[in-house]
């Protein structure tokens, strides 16, 4: 049976988080518009931050067996809806602790969870967490064969037995923290290497990958030098996240703090981002709804001069079907998506659950830019002023093609290798085997 109507558990967390989104996150822009540099902006939504951990936000994050609140990941994409619909910043900071803690929680131990969650379960504080996989050389091809691969490298300590990392990280979403000491919990992806060489063109590259958690703690213990944050990019949107450029130099990393050993790191990073993926297209539907909302309203209020408001004009009421249809699109994708990742049986296979999380992360993240665009169609001129919400949803919206694995050198080249597979079955993921 096919039922798209959400559960009464499901309507009030939608309401809830639609609640705090309007209540509190709309409150952002007056606490970071004032300061220059995306660093300030950053550190100027703290007080927000610590509300969104109180009401929950952060713990939601994490799966129910594990003593977070996160029942389903249908669940999460409702929310991230919502607070996306509202403002974008806050709500990226709040949601990059899911994709910083999926690797813990798919592949770490039993202690490693116990410990490493336990800030993240409390409802308190600021915690913070990052998966660090991207770098300043791009990583669009890091698998691929005879490539340069990743650059950050990892070799055994002969001294503690543990690890050394070098190498330079970015688009590594709140891995700084709120001081630049570093996130609580962030997982460093990286290529061992025993003499940090470059990556032997006729090896696998996924067969030295690993991942190590680095903590506050850890880099504390480390020399000042070891850990430094050498930039913080100027973004056009998301102005007040925190995506910065930072250098690992003779790192060291305890044995316990070891998540994925050498060449079992690359199927974690996938699976990670098979997820995210698909909560992109959430995020797509937020700012497509606040689009659409937005344009709506003004074609319903303003006549341009004219005798009856301007949606009566058939041009106007044509682009608002498109951004109407664009948007419930992309959301019933989504659910479908993470519902099948989720939810499918042994005989779905992983490829199969990928794609559809793909589609949602394509098709969403494209129809958002086209969707506002055509919001700006709608309301014309006016729609290009600063007190008007287009032009900053336009911003937010073109990073959504780009950033968690842009769609045209990862995506879409992850969605033409599951095509190229002999045994593909394109519907497998709808009608079943």
């Amino acid at each position: 049976m096919i039922d798209f109507t959400l559960s009464p558990s499901q309507r009030d967390l939608q309401q809830s988080t639609r609640t705090f989104a309007q209540t509190v996150l709309s409150t952002a822009p007056s606490l970071y518009s004032s300061h220059a540099d995306q660093r300030s902006r950053f550190e100027s939504i703290l007080p927000l931050y610590r509300r969104a951990v109180s009401s929950g936000l952060v713990k939601a994050q994490i799966p129910v067996p594990l003593g977070g609140t996160n029942a389903g990941l249908v669940d999460a994409a409702i929310q991230l809806e919502e607070l996306y619909a509202v403002e974008t910043s806050v709500s990226l900071t709040v949601a990059a602790n899911g994709l910083g803690l999926t690797p813990l929680i798919l592949s770490g131990s039993e202690e490693q969870k116990k410990v490493f969650l336990a800030p993240f379960l409390t409802g308190e504080g600021e915690p913070l967490a990052s998966l660090m996989h991207s770098e300043p050389g791009g990583t669009a091809n890091w698998l691929e064969k005879g490539g340069k691969g990743l650059q950050t490298t990892a070799r055994k300590d002969a001294d503690s037995n543990g690890w050394i990392l070098n190498g330079e990280k970015l688009w590594t979403t709140n891995s700084s923290g709120w001081d630049n000491k570093g996130a609580d919990v962030q997982c460093v992806v990286c290529r061992y290497s025993p003499d940090g060489s470059p990556q032997d063109p006729s090896a696998d590259p996924a067969s030295s990958i690993l991942i190590v958690i680095v903590t506050r703690e850890v880099i504390a213990h480390n020399a000042p030098s070891a850990y430094t944050i050498l930039s913080e990019p100027e973004l056009a949107g998301h102005v007040a996240a925190t995506d910065p450029h930072t250098r690992f130099t003779e790192f060291r990393v305890p044995e316990t703090h070891l998540l994925c050993p050498p060449g079992t790191g690359a199927a974690v990073v996938e699976q990670t981002f098979a997820s995210s993926a698909a909560l992109v297209g959430a995020m797509a539907v937020g700012l497509m709804r606040a689009a659409f909302e937005a344009a709506l309203r003004f074609t319903k209020e303003d006549s341009r001069g004219g005798a009856r408001p301007i949606i009566y004009h058939q041009s106007v009421a044509d682009l608002l079907m498109d951004m109407k249809m664009r948007a419930d699109s992309a959301r019933l994708v989504t659910w479908k998506a993470l519902h099948c990742l989720q939810n499918s049986g042994p005989e779905i296979d992983f490829k199969t659950r990928l794609e559809g999380c793909l589609q949602a992360k394509i098709f969403g993240s494209e129809a958002a830019v086209q969707c506002v665009l055509d919001g700006m169609k709608a309301v014309g001129m006016t729609s290009y002023k600063k007190d008007q919400p287009f032009a900053r949803l336009l911003n937010d919206a073109a990073c959504l093609p780009l950033f968690d694995g842009g769609n045209v050198g990862i995506r879409r080249r992850q969605m033409e290798k599951i095509f190229q597979q002999d045994e593909y079955k394109p519907w497998a993921a709808t009608y079943g085997v």
